[in-house]
């Protein structure tokens, strides 16, 4: 009689580790933003000086994209993730230090460039990581679950983070969330394998994550590829991904005004205690969380169902967008509850459109995925430059935060614009025999 072996489910397993990687990668974005009411008047930074120290990170993160995507092809998805995890919960640490020098906006701006540049690996590992452990079936729910981890890191740690800060001070919210990331950053290169070389996962496991469309032998090849100018223009100049880089240029949009100025809309704009903000600011991430989840499920079930991969794919992307320019409500209205109301709303729709690095896994060519993620999130991440520097101009000049709601609010539609009229049917790039 013949044993069936039962398959493994090891993935499942990276998937929680990419999960929880995720959301303390947010986490240490997200410190600033809890801490700057405080930490600003007490230091005599204006909303200027803020808007450049937020975006610090920004620009050193999307410098450094195209090098952590190198990293990741050559080095591997654990070993970067995992050092990148560590490297960068030092650096949230350091930030609590920063009222000890003479010039602490100028220290302020060079550990959030630091912070940038070690995190720039991070989501195209995610990338990487969700093509060779789980089949094209899966994908979509995966990518919501380690896209979802904002929305958790928003919800649960911010709140946390408001505590700390009312308790003991703005120092002590760097200390705590900076010395997490480092246990967990240890813990990763302990646990976390390649398929291939994983003591844990069977071949059946394996082979149907091979069937089903996934990568598992990505990491296991030791030769070195070389990566060619004319790759990087194939996954550039591609009319579909120009389109998908716009609409993650938008996402990320969204996405950045609650990392950063949010907390300081509440608090400025509609008067809130800081401890109000903390749990206020909890209930926009909290409906991201679902509409991310949600958006991933249902992306899934349709590919199951027989629809096309551009229908599959598309379609929660195009509704996110056209749902998410809600957020403009909040300008028309002075109820707490409405203005909550409509952020989290916009904040769901965001959430379930979040598709994109979805999008980016299921058509760039296999050979160069860490660069392809890199590219992606570079052009997505001009964003978390922009859209700070941008608010901060817009509150400097009009002290309302009138016009940077509406800001927010247009991306939702060059989002949908571009995904409508740009992006076009998906399929997977193949990279011809010259630009092999």
């Amino acid at each position: 009689m013949n044993t069936i072996i039962k398959r493994t489910k090891v993935r499942y397993t990276i998937l929680i580790f990419l999960f929880l990687a995720t959301v303390f990668n947010y986490a240490d974005r997200a410190t600033l933003s809890v801490v700057a009411p405080i930490m600003s008047k007490e230091l005599g930074f204006d909303p200027e000086a803020m808007g450049l120290a937020f975006s610090s990170f920004g620009i050193a993160y999307v410098i450094m994209q195209l090098p952590g995507g190198w990293l990741l092809d050559r080095y591997g998805s654990r070993l970067v993730y995992g050092c990148a995890l560590i490297g960068w919960s030092l650096v949230t640490m350091f930030q609590g230090t920063i009222y000890l020098y003479a010039s602490p906006l100028i220290v302020l701006v060079i550990l959030r460039l630091m912070m940038g540049a070690i995190e720039a690996p991070a989501f195209p590992a995610n990338s990487r990581l969700s093509v060779q452990w789980f089949p094209n079936n899966e994908r979509g729910f995966v990518t919501s679950v380690y896209q979802a981890a904002q929305y958790i890191s928003l919800g649960i740690i911010t709140p946390l983070m408001t505590i700390i800060l009312h308790n003991l001070s703005w120092h002590f919210v760097f200390y705590y969330i900076g010395a997490i990331g480092v246990i967990l950053g240890v813990f990763w290169l302990i646990k976390v394998k390649d398929p291939m070389h994983h003591p844990n996962v069977n071949q059946e496991e394996i082979d149907y994550i091979r069937l089903g469309g996934g990568e598992p032998a990505l990491g296991s090849k030791k030769e070195t590829q070389k990566i060619t100018f004319a790759q990087i223009k194939t996954v550039c100049v591609n009319r579909m991904m120009i389109g998908v880089y716009i609409g993650q240029f938008c996402v990320t949009s969204i996405t950045w005004f609650f990392l950063t100025w949010f907390p300081t809309y509440l608090y400025q704009a509609k008067g809130m205690s800081i401890l109000k903000v903390g749990f206020v600011a909890s209930i926009p991430a909290i409906a991201g969380f679902i509409g991310g989840l949600l958006g991933g499920v249902f992306s899934d079930w349709l590919l199951k169902r027989g629809y096309s991969l551009t229908m599959a794919r598309k379609l929660p992307v195009i509704c996110g967008m056209l749902l998410s320019c809600v957020i403009v409500i909040a300008n028309y209205t002075s109820s707490e509850f409405v203005v909550i109301a409509a952020m989290s709303l916009a904040f769901f729709a965001k959430g379930f459109g979040n598709l994109g690095w979805c999008v980016l896994s299921d058509t760039s060519p296999k050979e160069v995925l860490g660069i392809a993620g890199g590219v992606f999130n570079m052009c997505g991440n001009m964003a978390s430059i922009v859209t700070p520097l941008v608010i901060g101009v817009i509150l400097a000049n009009t002290q309302s935060f009138d016009f940077a709601i509406l800001y927010v609010g247009s991306m939702g539609l060059i989002g949908l614009i571009s995904y409508l009229f740009i992006v076009g049917p998906l399929d997977r790039i193949t990279l011809t025999p010259s630009a092999a």
